[in-house]
């Protein structure tokens, strides 16, 4: 992908769908874990890749768990907002039994978990689409839960991506997600670095979301504090990101993981700081809507 190699080294900043093209999870690195583990892709089954593909933070436990609070069951159709290459939607759908829609801004992540999906044979119970989670081109009322992990701090319309996710759940029906928020006030420099290098500007308070979510006549079902774990898991993920060092070299440059490797320090620094942590949020739309 020379584009992507080209946009890091001149000293752009890459676009939010470049940070994910180039990131260093991504559907070649998952295949080659695969093989390098002793599978073959031709009887892969998503037990197997679920062990490889769960880019958030805490892999499936925390999509049981978000699912539990989120009260998911068989008979539901879930949409996965912000969905990547597609991991939380597969696993749901394989543990579960339940309908999974995922939608994504970016066409690499699209295409990889379309891709994955059909090796495992789940894209019967699953589909992906391409969308802005601000503006998604879906019916009203359509989804009994709407899920997302880890993926609104990308998006500066914290408002409008509540409101699309009131708007295309049913009434009675959960907006369970997790997501990074401030705790403490972001310098002027730390904030340009976050919207500037993680793609993650306006970032949102617990508080916040709490307030957006009631002015669309939701109530808040549980609200939990994730921070203390996320400083761990995040610091674990530092390193492991670091592990791929070679294979992110070889295929995005030097020049590429270095910067990568600077951004994600100073991110999980803020962690460490305390300045940064994480929420598990469940909100409940009412059922006279």
């Amino acid at each position: 992908m020379a584009f992507e190699t080209r946009t890091w080294m001149s000293g752009m900043q890459p676009t939010l769908t470049e940070f994910y093209d180039t990131h260093p999870i991504h559907e070649a690195e998952i295949l080659a874990k695969l093989r390098a583990a002793g599978d073959t892709l031709e009887d892969l089954t998503q037990d197997r890749l679920s062990a490889f593909d769960q880019d958030h933070y805490g892999g499936t436990d925390v999509v049981d768990l978000l699912a539990a609070r989120a009260g998911v069951t068989s008979s539901h159709h879930v949409l996965d907002v912000c969905s990547g290459m597609g991991g939380p939607a597969r696993w749901l759908a394989h543990t579960i039994g339940c309908r999974v829609t995922g939608i994504d801004l970016t066409e690499s992540r699209v295409n990889s978990a379309i891709r994955l999906t059909q090796m495992v044979g789940l894209q019967q119970l699953v589909q992906f689409v391409q969308g802005d989670a601000t503006a998604m081109h879906l019916d009203d009322a359509t989804y009994d839960v709407v899920l997302s992990q880890e993926a609104w701090l990308h998006i500066p319309d914290k408002p409008g991506v509540v409101s699309e996710c009131v708007r295309v759940t049913r009434p009675g029906g959960a907006i369970a997600f997790t997501d990074v928020v401030v705790r403490t006030p972001l310098a002027a420099d730390e904030e340009s670095r976050m919207a500037r290098e993680m793609h993650a500007p306006n970032l949102a308070t617990i508080e916040l979301y709490s307030q957006l979510f009631e002015a669309h006549g939701c109530s808040i079902e549980s609200c939990e504090d994730l921070s203390a774990e996320w400083t761990r898991v995040l610091a674990d993920r530092h390193q492991m990101y670091r592990s791929l060092r070679d294979t992110t070299v070889a295929r995005f440059g030097e020049q590429h993981y270095a910067t990568w490797d600077a951004t994600y320090e100073f991110f999980v620094g803020l962690y460490a700081a305390g300045r940064l942590g994480g929420v598990r949020m469940v909100a409940r739309k009412p059922t006279d809507t």
